[in-house]
């Protein structure tokens, strides 16, 4: 009987997968074609391939940071949504521009000035594989490209996100597709030198993603403005850079403290690696290699997350209080088992995936070890994307910063810390152990998501003219 419960109908089935199969599609695509990206650098050399990581890995701080930021106004934009207040939904918009770009500043101060120290925490010696040297130099050359293009992404978060609140969700796919199609061409032929032109290695890796990253904005701002029947919320969105002083207080009390909570959990995943690197550089290549193949076999728990906050989200905004509760369980069931179905996939690639990458037996050795680890933990990270993403679809944001990062940095990197520093365990047995730490996690996700109390509207009434009826669907 219970079982049935956390079943749904074909037409709740329908619904869901109509918001998260175009994410799926998109962030599957995007993955696969990091995984090729990352198999062609892997292609000129363990150095190259750890630079590249360790660079990769302190952008995600800044990519986590600039979600964090649309997330929190996101929240007010599909309730917003759910009401059929578009007025509301421009506020949140333009709210959005001006934390996005305060972060883009800050992050481009803090790569200019502190990118060499940066990269340097990760460069420890301990294992048979990798030069130090040679790895910091290949990491500064693709660093230094990578920065053209943290506005352009920053741009395309502010649009996509906001299509996604008013259920459009192809339009950043296709934008997504078109970006990554590029990447993957100009990868083949900037990294190797096809086509007469030079082989430029790790900074023809950076050139071809900062300029796919040009198209996929440019593709996403044309087609929403183009558009402006299926997006209203757009028409008008730039005749005033007015956002309300209590809408905005209401956000920042609201997305703070889950802006804070994106930027420290990537800072805390960051943290990790470098703990973890601390057992030698092969360690930093074979995570390299496990995180590439598990990021693109997650993408349908990933995408499902994303679903439940938008669905959530407008259900609050309609004020149905009870069907949005029976919903999220539905929904973190069917992520459950996305997440089994994920774990089996990784699990037989694991054996056979390190043997892409031109790399020492050490690294692929290592990789295939981890690599099993996380198959086998994926069903626990797909149970905790979903209740975290309905715990924020209420903005109960503090209470998803204690539940996430806060378990990161006080569980997580404590106990990495303390395997590292304090016992002499090899890298394999402290990643597992840290991995399934997050048994705990699920216990209080689920008791939470149970009691319901992260259910509320936050909306209220929007601090601005009568509102516009939207095509709610």
């Amino acid at each position: 009987m219970q079982l049935k419960k956390l079943i749904g109908t074909k037409d709740f089935y329908r619904v869901l997968l109509a918001v998260a199969v175009p994410i799926m599609i998109q962030n599957g695509i995007s993955n696969f074609i990091s995984l090729l990206d990352n198999v062609m650098v892997g292609q000129l050399g363990t150095e190259q391939m750890s630079g590249v990581s360790i660079v990769n890995q302190l952008f995600l701080v800044f990519n986590l940071c600039i979600f964090g930021a649309v997330s929190g106004a996101g929240i007010f934009g599909a309730q917003f949504f759910g009401k059929g207040d578009l007025e509301g939904l421009r506020h949140s918009f333009r709210f959005k521009w001006y934390m996005t770009l305060a972060l883009f500043a800050l992050a481009m101060a803090l790569f200019l000035l502190a990118g060499d120290p940066l990269i340097r925490l990760y460069l420890h010696s301990g294992s048979e594989t990798g030069d130090l040297a040679l790895t910091l130099h290949y990491a500064k050359q693709y660093m230094a490209i990578m920065l053209v293009g943290l506005l352009p992404y920053t741009v395309t978060q502010i649009y996509a996100s906001s299509l996604r609140e008013t259920s459009r969700s192809v339009p950043p796919m296709l934008a997504g597709v078109a970006g990554v199609l590029v990447n993957l061409s100009l990868n083949y032929v900037l990294i190797f030198g096809k086509l007469g032109l030079p082989a430029l290695g790790v900074r023809g890796a950076a050139i071809a993603t900062v300029v796919s990253r040009f198209v996929e904005c440019g593709s996403l701002i044309l087609w929403t403005h183009l558009h402006t029947e299926d997006c209203p919320f757009i028409k008008g969105a730039y005749r005033s850079l007015y956002v309300p002083r209590p809408l905005v207080r209401r956000i920042l009390r609201t997305g703070a403290p889950l802006m804070l909570n994106e930027g420290l959990w990537a800072a805390g995943t960051a943290a990790l690696l470098q703990c973890y690197s601390e057992r030698g550089l092969a360690v930093v290549s074979a995570m390299n290699i496990t995180n590439t193949v598990f990021n693109t076999c997650s993408v349908a728990f990933i995408a499902i997350g994303s679903a439940i906050s938008i669905l959530i989200g407008q259900r609050l905004g309609a004020g149905e209080r009870e069907e949005a509760l029976d919903a999220a369980g539905k929904m973190i069931f069917f992520s459950l088992l996305t997440g089994i179905a994920s774990g089996i996939l990784v699990g037989c690639l694991a054996p056979y995936f390190p043997y892409l990458y031109k790399t020492t037996d050490e690294v692929r050795g290592m990789a295939t070890g981890l690599t099993l680890v996380i198959a086998l933990a994926a069903p626990i990270h797909a149970f905790l994307n979903a209740s975290y993403f309905t715990l924020r679809s209420g903005g109960k944001t503090l209470l998803t910063f204690l539940f996430d990062s806060g378990y990161v940095w006080c569980v997580n990197l404590l106990l990495a810390l303390a395997l590292i520093h304090l016992t002499s365990l090899p890298i394999l047995p402290i990643y597992a152990i840290c991995q399934f730490v997050d048994v705990v996690k699920c216990v209080i996700g689920g008791i939470l998501v149970k009691k319901g109390i992260w259910i509320r509207d936050i909306t209220g009434k929007t601090p601005s003219a009568p509102a516009e009826k939207g095509n709610v669907t």
